[in-house]
């Protein structure tokens, strides 16, 4: 199914065609995971909810409107997965900020495995909006049209949400060099 769009697999697999699914399925799982990963922190549940976002796709492609962007929308599906276990975490867990075990995909500047722990760590601590922000745009690439598009909000609304997070990060970056 190699050249065939994401948005004709989803319209093919809407009308029964499992092959279409698991075309779509290869094509997104790891990048789904990575951002999950991100988002999370923590493997197992990013992996348990990369098939609980496919999952959704299956019961929402009677749902899907020929000619959206598949791409945004299999994220957004993502993203409120990652939102509502975050919730469910906060909840369940007050306060505690015990470092999850699991793989994350924030790049570590020069391979500096500390770096990459204060970055994981100063990530986990902002806002889940604008860590989503920080993470499609700064991560994954993604413009803030695009981020716009995914959230159902205005790109400026996206770049502003982004543009908090750097400076808080900057900010707990900082006061982690402070204390070291």
């Amino acid at each position: 199914m190699e050249g065939v769009t994401d948005e004709a697999l989803m319209d093919q697999f809407c009308q029964g065609d499992q092959p279409a699914f698991e075309a779509l399925f290869a094509r997104h799982a790891g990048r789904v995971h990575g951002f999950l990963a991100r988002m999370v922190r923590d493997g197992p549940l990013a992996e348990d909810l990369m098939q609980t976002t496919f999952l959704s796709v299956i019961r929402a492609r009677g749902r899907y409107e020929r000619g959206t962007r598949f791409t945004p929308w299999l994220l957004t599906i993502a993203a409120n997965a990652a939102r509502d276990a975050l919730r469910h975490q906060q909840h369940v867990d007050a306060h505690a900020h015990a470092p999850p075990d699991g793989p994350t995909a924030v790049p570590a500047p020069d391979g500096d495995p500390a770096m990459r722990r204060r970055i994981e760590d100063a990530l986990q601590q902002l806002p889940v909006e604008q860590r989503e922000a920080v993470v499609l745009s700064k991560l994954e690439g993604w413009s803030f049209e695009e981020i716009a598009e995914m959230r159902g909000i205005r790109a400026g609304a996206a770049r502003l949400r982004a543009h908090r997070g750097y400076e808080k990060l900057r900010e707990l970056l900082g006061e982690l060099e402070e204390a070291s």
